[in-house]
């Protein structure tokens, strides 16, 4: 039996951050049970989810069935004795919202497999037929009942009392073959306890989620799907770039290439094109058109369409639902179901590649297509639609805080297109194909950032390398050069684990092939970003071998890259590459072979570099950059004190001092950033007490009194006893 404790109630729970974190690793825990439980597929389990916070139990109800619904490669699959593609696409959790006029929920569920029996597979001696595997139930919206009178609150609970019998009896039901899941709130919780004990008592799994009760005013009006939704234009695209890492006490790593050429649209614009929607006349549409009338359509898919509808288009959608509606009344063809299914997916993909690729818009696409998927098996469309669904799951990744479940929509894109590419080949269906392995690519680069870094881009390589053998590039210069600076970006991701050099060189072949086909004047930005990459791969090529004349070429191309990546039309691309530059011009420093002249050229190019980057960045607004900008004021800050402490430094005391001064400066910042307990606070102390003993030693204790000066007065505890 699957039971979850009940969790404490706390006051002003929405104020006490430790009671708020607790809560939400209790109920990761609980949520990961209750997909197990449901996942199983054992036959008559009776569950209740436990949550009187609506919000909450309308985003975990709206996950389960996005996971666990069509678990693609079980409903989606390859028959073992032909090669036929079969797609049932029958779902394998169904979501049904309590109907309160009439709260039968065993009615509902048989209303549903009557209207939707589970399709018959298998057609040989070695296969034979046999149906699929009913579905689980999960029912929302019993809370509803409370705003209903007395009369039908009971007569919930009488129904309750009816399928005592059919658990006690020889016969089960039919719905008792599977899982039946109940969402209710704790006062529900015991009314049921108490007027429907022994249905109670057949409880498999108790699941309780810890969360503030939702007002019961809000309950009549509320969306029950994901309230709290929000769009990917919200997120940054720090998945672009990769993590910072030291590589020496002293200087924070180059930053890591850019990732696909704007990974969105690679995906997204190379969808097919939408077939046209006829405009349709509100005049059209009568009162019998309503959501009330559509009981042949998915009710998760009205629910969410429900949710999301305005006034701007409302009349388009409720008239598609209307001929979905008729189509399923008049028993049509498949294909004509499948046509008017994928309609109704385009529009929704259109809103997404519009600017709204919110969750509900996400899901009402998925939903769409994988009705006309399970409508017309057979269609040549399929895996161009097979492909937007992988798209789609791909995009539906970046949305949840939760990265297990965020790696789950990655596969799930990534079977989606593995599923495609079953049906056609590079041969028969060249641009179908090659865009759906570029797709493939980056979604295996996606995944690389959850598990098994090393086999994923492997993979992510595989994929590239056989978008590439048919995407000409004579033919398709700017996809083939989108492709190449994708393999570019692998080769350097797979180059930080194994086989360096290899891999590097590698990757600037795969860039220096993607760049011939932007000209700076058409693409600059582009042309610029990819500048950037070859000059990150050379940088950690130095790492490994010809250091001096790798960093040079790197320093060579972050100055090309700049020219193109300028502080007026990318402030935030420039002050990464400067912040690059940076770097490399410090390395370089360090080389054995630099004269002392060269040395105090290259730093003062350093401090020019650094000082670019933060001046940009601290100019920019609630903008997340891709280097720790704290870090670049202590490498700044070391670039300014080891160029008046070198030996060959020939300038005034002025200028040392004022060199100091900026040094302590930056330091200074740059601790303003750290945490007092972490490493790098206590390495920018010893920056500045190294800087303060400079001006001791270079302008005596009348610099170091001026150093002290600029002390805040709670450092001089830290820093006095060192001195």
């Amino acid at each position: 039996m699957y039971t979850e404790k009940k969790a404490k109630t706390q006051v002003n729970t929405n104020v006490n951050e430790t009671v708020h974190t607790e809560n939400i690793s209790l109920n990761r825990q609980v949520y990961q049970r209750l997909k197990l439980a449901l996942s199983l597929g054992l036959r008559r389990q009776i569950l209740f989810a436990i949550c009187d916070d609506l919000h909450l139990r309308n985003r975990i109800a709206a996950r389960l069935h996005s996971t666990l619904a069509y678990p693609v490669g079980k409903v989606l699959y390859q028959r073992a004795n032909s090669g036929d593609f079969s797609t049932p696409a029958y779902p394998r959790l169904v979501t049904l919202r309590l109907n309160v006029s009439d709260p039968n929920p065993i009615a509902q569920i048989n209303q549903w497999l009557a209207n939707y029996p589970p399709p018959l597979m298998g057609k040989s001696t070695d296969n034979p037929v046999r149906p699929l595997p009913i579905p689980a139930f999960q029912i929302v919206g019993v809370e509803m009942l409370t705003k209903e009178p007395v009369a039908v609150q009971r007569l919930f609970l009488n129904y309750l009392r009816l399928g005592e019998q059919h658990l006690s009896g020889d016969e089960s039901s039919r719905f008792l073959e599977s899982s039946l899941l109940f969402w209710v709130s704790h006062p529900w919780l015991s009314a049921i306890q108490q007027s429907a004990l022994k249905f109670w008592h057949y409880r498999t799994g108790v699941f309780v989620f810890a969360g503030e009760p939702t007002p019961t005013i809000e309950n009549r009006d509320y969306s029950e799907v994901l309230a709290d939704s929000r769009s990917l234009d919200r997120e940054n695209l720090d998945h672009l770039f990769v993590n910072e890492e030291k590589i020496s006490p002293d200087i924070q790593q180059i930053n890591k290439p850019d990732l696909p050429l704007t990974a969105t649209t690679a995906l997204v614009t190379e969808i097919p094109e939408i077939p046209e929607i006829p405009a349709v006349q509100s005049s059209q549409i009568t009162n019998n058109q309503s959501f009330l009338s559509l009981s042949h359509i998915n009710q998760e898919l009205q629910k969410l369409i429900q949710a999301t509808i305005n006034a701007d288009d409302g009349d388009q959608i409720q008239q598609m639902l209307w001929e979905i509606e008729q189509l399923h009344i008049q028993k049509t063809t498949g294909e004509e179901l499948a046509t008017a299914y994928q309609n109704l997916g385009n529009f929704y993909r259109l809103q997404i590649e519009q600017g709204q690729p919110t969750i509900e818009n996400l899901m009402i696409a998925i939903l769409a297509y994988q009705e006309a998927v399970s409508h017309d098996e057979s269609s040549p469309q399929l895996p161009d639609i097979l492909n937007d669904l992988g798209t789609l799951y791909w995009m539906l990744h970046r949305i949840p805080d939760n990265s297990e479940e965020a790696k789950i929509y990655i596969q799930q894109g990534i079977d989606f297109y593995k599923l495609a590419l079953k049906l056609i080949t590079g041969d028969t269906h060249t641009e179908t194909y090659t865009r759906i392995q570029n797709n493939l690519g980056t979604a295996y680069g996606d995944l690389a950032r959850f598990a098994d870094a090393v086999e994923n881009w492997n993979w992510a390589i595989v994929a590239y390398d056989e978008a590439l053998r048919y995407r000409k590039e004579e033919i398709e210069p700017l996809k083939y050069a989108a492709c190449q600076n994708n393999l570019g970006t692998a080769y350097w991701h797979l180059g930080q684990y194994n086989q360096p050099v290899e891999h590097l060189k590698k990757a600037i072949a795969a860039y220096k092939l993607a760049i011939v086909h932007y000209q700076p004047a058409d693409e600059p930005l582009k042309y610029g970003m990819i500048q950037n990459n070859i000059g990150t791969a050379y940088w950690n090529l130095s790492q490994y071998e010809q250091p001096k004349e790798n960093l040079q070429l790197a320093i060579q191309v972050y100055n090309e890259a700049l020219k193109y990546r300028t502080s007026f039309d990318v402030p935030q691309a420039y002050a990464s590459t400067q912040n690059n530059l940076g770097i490399a011009y410090w390395h370089l420093v360090n080389q054995p072979q630099i004269t002392k002249e060269d040395q105090q050229k290259l730093i003062k190019l350093c401090i020019h570099a650094y000082e670019e980057a933060v001046n940009i960045a601290h100019s920019l607004i609630s903008v997340s950059l891709n280097f720790d900008l704290y870090v670049t004021h202590n490498n700044l800050g070391l670039a300014h004190h080891d160029l008046v402490t070198d030996v060959s430094f020939d300038g005034d005391k002025k200028t040392l001092s004022q060199h100091l001064e900026a040094a302590l400066e930056n330091h200074l910042h740059a601790l303003s950033g750290f945490d007092r307990q972490t490493e790098n606070y206590q390495t920018t102390i010893n920056y500045i007490i190294n800087t303060i003993r400079s001006f001791h030693n270079k302008l005596g204790i009348q610099g170091q009194n001026l150093a002290l000066s600029k002390l805040p007065g709670q450092l001089l505890p830290d820093v006095l006893p060192k001195l």
